[in-house]
């Protein structure tokens, strides 16, 4: 397929760096529920039911034996679970007992290693998920046994018990615990020198022994903000936290203590505005793209190094909102090409339609690993044309994504070299001629729609009328750039 040879011209011309900041903008993540994604022995009929919360079987094995499948869609990095070791059926990763042990479901330390080796073999980055609120208990807050934890075992090593609720503010968040008396999360003093001592240290051993490149950080609002810069200092790498929190003005602040965050404001935008029947108005995209730039003050440093997403596992999926996939196309097309770190989550190449955890940890087996989804296809065109551009531009990666022009269901996005044109319609949305406004092509210059392989020629203006039909996306490159890229013949 086209997309394979594109992935080969790109292969040899991205190197393994030193996977600060910078280094990741240029990367495309899928996420991998390690549990779920794939067995050592290869299965696809072993029986996983999301709603029975119990381990189904992955493996780091099972990822490494299949990294052709996720490398063929255009991914350079993955994320997988939290690898340290958990209580018994903690098949995601987030109740862990020992730091410094990985957790035996999943594998060996030599099977995480043996996956660290092969993702750099293959010049893709390895991000871990890692956990540095909180610990894991399998009962009540009164009956914890601090002994029982190998590393940090004192009870003046976590904050005195409380409970996070709804209600609680910014103090409550950070100091009391989360889970109730079947699971509970001893919360870790972090503001205690001595705890964050440890804690850095850890975190140093684990990067290193793994060769990781990237960090994801779970339940970043519950741990207190000074903890993170000598924290992130120590890992040495890039760190993306994970701050549950759709308000821009909470959320994109967390940047001045992490390189990075996972956009949950665009998350919640996204899956407004492309919901079928209910889908909100363009306007609220384009509201959203603009609130960085309007909190850089206040901590969003750089937009593009945001993780844009709408699917993942603490959510229900777009597809369970909506059957209609050409809304989904948009979606994903605005992840990959909007400018943020895209990071797609295992299975939604397979249009998987879960609804809120636990159905959204669906085992990525049951689809055969199929590569003839129309989404796998769709999502490796735009990684793959995200990728030739980056590596033939280097100054697309950081540049701001433009709003051309936008109605209430079309908005069109300028990141030059790369137009697109996005609608909510849906595919009932009928077929017309669209004329695009201010993408700001150079007169009678050929343009190519990547998606359909059609060609237009701009008009004296810049413009192109574009064949709009059944609510697809349209991306939109000039011809000079095409070439060598294995895409439409060039």
């Amino acid at each position: 397929m086209w997309f394979l040879r594109l992935f080969a011209i790109v292969l040899f011309t991205v190197e393994c760096l030193a996977a600060r900041a910078a280094d990741w903008r240029s990367r495309s993540i899928y996420q991998v529920f390690t549990d779920r994604f794939a067995r050592t022995d290869g299965s696809t009929t072993h029986d996983c039911d999301p709603k029975n919360n119990i381990y189904c079987g992955g493996t780091w094995k099972g990822i490494e034996n299949k990294l052709d499948y996720i490398q063929n869609m255009g991914f350079t990095a993955i994320w997988i679970s939290p690898i340290t070791a958990q209580i018994n059926q903690a098949y995601h990763g987030y109740y862990q007992t020992d730091l410094y042990s990985v957790n035996s479901n999943f594998g060996s330390e030599s099977d995480l290693k043996s996956l660290s080796a092969a993702l750099h073999k293959r010049k893709m980055y390895l991000m871990v998920d890692v956990v540095p609120n909180h610990m894991g208990w399998a009962g009540c807050h009164n009956t914890v046994d601090y002994r029982r934890y190998k590393n940090f075992n004192r009870i003046t090593d976590f904050h005195n018990y409380c409970e996070v609720t709804p209600e609680s503010n910014q103090t409550g968040l950070e100091k009391c615990w989360l889970g109730n008396c079947n699971i509970t999360m001893p919360d870790f003093r972090t503001e205690d020198p001595a705890v964050a001592g440890k804690m850095n240290a850890w975190i140093k051993s684990l990067v290193s022994k793994y060769s990781v490149d990237g960090l994801r950080i779970d339940s970043v609002k519950n741990v207190n903000k000074e903890f993170f810069p000598p924290w992130c200092n120590s890992a040495g790498v890039f760190c993306m936290g994970e701050v549950s929190e759709g308000k821009a003005t909470y959320t994109y602040p967390y940047q001045k203590y992490m390189d990075s965050v996972l956009d949950y404001p665009m998350y919640y935008a996204i899956t407004r505005v492309f919901q079928g029947q209910k889908s909100g108005n363009m306007s609220d995209l384009v509201v959203n793209m603009a609130a960085c730039t309007q909190n850089a003050a206040q901590g969003c440093k750089d937009s593009s190094l945001l993780g844009t997403f709408f699917e993942n596992h603490d959510q229900a999926r777009l597809p369970s909102l909506t059957n209609d996939m050409s809304l989904v196309k948009n979606a994903l097309a605005f992840t990959i090409l909007n400018g943020g770190i895209p990071v797609i989550y295992q299975g939604q190449e397979q249009h998987y339609a879960g609804g809120k955890d636990p159905g959204c940890r669906e085992a990525l087996w049951s689809s055969g690993y199929s590569t003839q989804s129309p989404l796998y296809a769709h999502i490796a065109y735009l990684n793959q044309i995200r990728n030739l551009i980056s590596t033939k531009q280097a100054s697309y990666l950081g540049s701001q994504t433009k709003v051309a022009s936008y109605t209430s269901d079309v908005l069109q996005l300028r990141k030059d070299p790369i137009r697109t044109i996005l609608t909510n319609q849906g595919e009932s949305g009928g077929t017309y001629t669209w004329t695009t406004q201010g993408m700001g092509f150079k007169a009678g210059e050929t343009v190519v729609e990547v998606l359909r392989c059609t060609k237009y020629t701009a008009s004296g203006s810049g413009e192109v009328s574009v064949g709009m039909q059944g609510g697809l996306p349209h991306v939109l490159v000039p011809e000079g750039r095409m070439g060598g890229s294995g895409m439409c013949g060039y």
